[in-house]
């Protein structure tokens, strides 16, 4: 095995000392510029890579920054973490991704590999569950920015937060299924352990509220969100036969539950009125297009970005970013 190069490997090999190398390699102002080039040049041809860890006891920090997240067959999450990967890069941010299948200790876990490479920040969507069961997780957030993305979850009380602000979509969405009709609005989304599925649940109410319209229990479908939950539910609700509408407040169990709808022949539009969450390509085909609440991604992305430079992420500056959800109505 080859040995591994080091900034004294390129000061002998160049014959100027070790310091001058560290500062050229860091772009330090008082190196010339002929000998910052002559030293990258000549570090990149031997192989030399910096380590994250020794930047970081010198005190200059790292650039790496963690993104946990639930999976990445979720379209969403799937286009958050390619935009975020390609600004981070721009930016010289080493991006680490983690899938924690919102599970805690796998959350708890992937934090604690962050720390030991010495990560400047954490963007996560948090796991359901109290994490004091666990004993609390202050512990292994020390050091680490924390921006919360979509949900919340009480850690320190003080993280930043990226957010959507769906709710008033879903109760447009709802408003403008009564205004063409429908009185059995039925809705599909995640379960209370969810903040996102709280409120969005919630939003769902008040729809029916501002159209007039009861509130009927069959016709609420909620559990832990997935493909196969928005699935279940559309055939539940088909088969139960009273919902001539359906809302969906999650994206995999938005596409869950067209699926479901398209394989049992129903078709969403003529047959019973479909909205649902997040806009991946194939929406605006199927069946004419099909309606739904569209979540911005680039806006999340880039917002998360000024977060990470700003360095307010974990203190008393932190803020909380909302950004708007759209009602898009198309055939369905």
């Amino acid at each position: 095995m080859a040995a591994r190069v080091t900034i004294k490997t390129i000061a002998k090999d160049l014959g100027i000392s070790h310091m001058t190398v560290s500062r050229a390699l860091s772009d330090h102002p008082n190196v010339q510029k002929d000998t910052r080039e002559l030293v990258k040049k000549r570090a990149a041809e031997l192989g030399y890579v910096k380590i994250a860890a020794a930047t970081a006891m010198r005190g200059d920090g790292t650039r790496i920054v963690g993104l946990l997240l639930p999976n990445i067959v979720n379209e969403f999450y799937a286009s958050f973490a390619n935009e975020l990967a390609r600004i981070c890069e721009a930016f010289s941010y080493q991006l680490i991704i983690h899938l924690t299948d919102d599970d805690l200790k796998t959350e708890h876990k992937a934090m604690q590999q962050l720390r030991e490479v010495q990560a400047k920040a954490v963007v996560v969507v948090p796991a359901p569950g109290d994490p004091h069961l666990m004993g609390g997780d202050r512990h292994h957030l020390d050091g680490l920015d924390v921006i919360q993305l979509i949900r919340q979850r009480s850690v320190t009380g003080r993280e930043a937060a990226i957010l959507v602000d769906d709710a008033g979509a879903i109760s447009a969405a709802v408003k403008h299924l009564h205004a063409t009709g429908h009185k059995k609005i039925a809705y599909i989304g995640a379960n209370s352990d969810l903040s996102s599925g709280r409120n969005r649940l919630e939003a769902y109410r008040k729809g029916l509220r501002e159209s007039g319209l009861s509130e009927i229990h069959e016709l609420i479908k909620t559990a832990p969100p997935s493909f196969s939950m928005g699935g279940n539910s559309a055939e539940a609700l088909l088969s139960e036969g009273v919902a001539t509408a359906i809302v969906c407040g999650g994206f995999e169990i938005s596409n869950g539950a067209l699926h479901a709808l398209l394989t049992s022949g129903r078709k969403p539009g003529s047959d019973i009125a479909f909205i649902g969450y997040g806009d991946p390509s194939f929406y605006t085909w199927i069946e004419g297009g099909i309606s739904t609440i569209r979540v911005p991604v680039s806006p999340l992305a880039n917002q998360t970005l000024q977060v990470l430079k700003s360095g307010t992420a974990d203190d008393e500056n932190a803020q909380i970013f909302e950004f708007q959800a759209e009602l898009v109505i198309r055939k369905s």
